[in-house]
């Protein structure tokens, strides 16, 4: 391996510049065409582009000094505003504009830690989730030095359980977190009886909503019922709510919203202590474009309440013809009871893996994800539904039904590598090894990885958690490493 790309002696024409962005594209994830259930959230073509001409008209703007460019604080207040209106804020709710869900949710826990460090000086401070909320909240406990109180989960509903948070409360903790909804199974915790407890222990309370804050209340104006989440239940004290997901802005853009000023004060860092200008910043980061925050007022704007209900509708009813199938199939079962587009179900046949069906899939074009095993759940597929697969329902439903029928026809061979050969090795691993592991597995690349990824998810589904954060940190420094 070697840094052998180097800058160009003579800057190339825009003609090269993007027949080489076309050729670099060639193997990405077809998500234009409906059969891409991740990563990609896409409103109807006009809105796109009324987005993408929001975004380039902002691209070069600061967002790091709202009083050089009063447009971009302009914006960000009415997207602010728009988003605590949707969950039931009152005019004491504030908020920013971030990059993403992970950064909304590293402020809302370094708010809680700050708050906290005022409160109880030289108390360690931990924050009570459950197993199935994201794994961005460990990431922040990571990079804050905060601990974590993980609480098992209903194993039917897979919905936290309150007498386990009440029980969990103590002197140490600092914040409670609850999904609506998780992103693994699509349900929503019971947000109404854990904010009782929150209040009645004077505890700060996050609810993340960056999946359905911004589909769950079109899903209520709609007619469906929809369990009380937001600023309407008494102990939220703070939201985050992904725009770039079910808003349909273009990435990245989330809102991290808090009750009151006093709160969302302890989020904010300021330094005069160096020989340069004042830094003030809300949010982690400092300088960034104008341009997500442009996309996301422009897109708010381009669909409007009708806009959101009509694709909330529609993507509904995608979502049931898939939760029929699955309940309808003898060899699949659905994973809780989803409290709106994110589903996930397992394999009841033993001879046929979630991870040899998703091979099938991806045979045909489609791009699903797996998930791994643990304690409260077993290895599932899932599906983020979205507007852009509405129209492809159908044929998803019958390459799932192939999928499963030519997995069962399939005998299970154990020619070639197998699990038995390969963990052995798992204990030894380090930097180095993992070159000669990857090779064998056909994963040297992430860039040109092999159509089969069977084994690599078998694997993965065998080990202990810690052991498969030990694979994915090695397959990930090796990613970025030039050939």
């Amino acid at each position: 391996m070697a840094n052998n790309i180097k800058l160009p002696q003579k800057g190339l024409k825009e003609s090269e510049i993007l027949n080489y962005l076309h050729e670099f594209k060639k193997n990405d994830i077809p998500y234009r065409e409906g059969k891409v259930f991740a990563y990609v959230y896409m409103p109807d073509p006009e809105i796109e582009q009324i987005c993408k001409k929001a975004y380039g008209m902002y691209l070069s703007e600061n967002g790091l000094d709202p009083t050089a460019f009063p447009s971009l604080l302009k914006m960000e207040r009415d997207v602010i505003s728009i988003t605590a209106n949707l969950l039931n804020g009152d005019n004491d709710v504030v908020g920013n504009f971030t990059s993403g869900g992970t950064e909304s949710i590293i402020l809302a826990v370094k708010t809680a830690r700050d708050l906290f460090r005022k409160s109880y000086p030289g108390v360690r401070p931990c924050m009570i989730l459950a197993e199935t909320a994201h794994a961005a909240f460990h990431k922040a406990a990571h990079y804050l030095d905060v601990d974590v109180c993980m609480l098992d989960v209903d194993h039917e509903s897979f919905k936290m359980v309150p007498e386990l948070v009440e029980n969990a409360i103590d002197q140490h903790t600092m914040l409670i977190v609850a999904s609506a909804p998780s992103y693994a199974h699509g349900v929503i915790d019971p947000i109404e009886s854990i904010g009782a407890l929150a209040a009645k222990n004077d505890i700060l309370f996050h609810v993340d909503a960056c999946v359905g804050g911004m589909y769950l209340p079109f899903l209520r104006c709609i007619g469906e019922e929809v369990v009380p989440f937001d600023f309407s239940v008494r102990g939220v004290t703070s939201i985050s709510c992904d725009l770039h997901k079910y808003g349909y802005a273009a990435k990245g853009a989330s809102i991290i919203l808090y009750k009151n000023k006093h709160l969302r004060s302890h989020q904010i860092f300021s330094c005069a202590a160096w020989s340069g200008y004042a830094v003030v910043n809300p949010t982690v980061t400092s300088s960034k474009t104008g341009g997500p925050i442009a996309g996301a007022w422009s897109t708010l704007h381009a669909i409007g309440v009708s806009g959101y209900e009509r694709m909330v509708k529609m993507t509904t009813d995608a979502t049931l013809k898939m939760v029929n199938f699955v309940d309808q199939h003898p060899h699949l079962s659905l994973l809780g009871k989803p409290d709106m587009n994110l589903i996930a179900f397992q394999s009841l046949d033993p001879s046929v893996s979630v991870f040899a069906i998703s091979d099938k899939m991806s045979s045909k074009g489609w791009h699903i994800q797996v998930q791994f095993a643990s304690v409260c759940s077993p290895a599932a597929i899932h599906l983020s539904i979205n507007y852009a697969n509405v129209s492809s329902m159908e044929a998803l439903i019958n390459d799932f039904e192939w999928a499963m029928q030519e997995c069962q026809l399939q005998s299970n061979s154990s020619e070639g590598l197998t699990l038995d050969a390969i963990l052995p090795m798992i204990e030894y691993l380090d930097v180095d090894s993992f070159d000669s592991m990857a090779e064998m597995l056909g994963i040297g690349d992430a860039a040109s990885m092999g159509s089969s990824m069977v084994l690599i998810n078998e694997l993965l589904n065998s080990l202990s958690p810690s052991q498969r954060n030990k694979m994915l940190t090695l397959f990930m420094n090796r990613a970025y490493i030039s050939e």
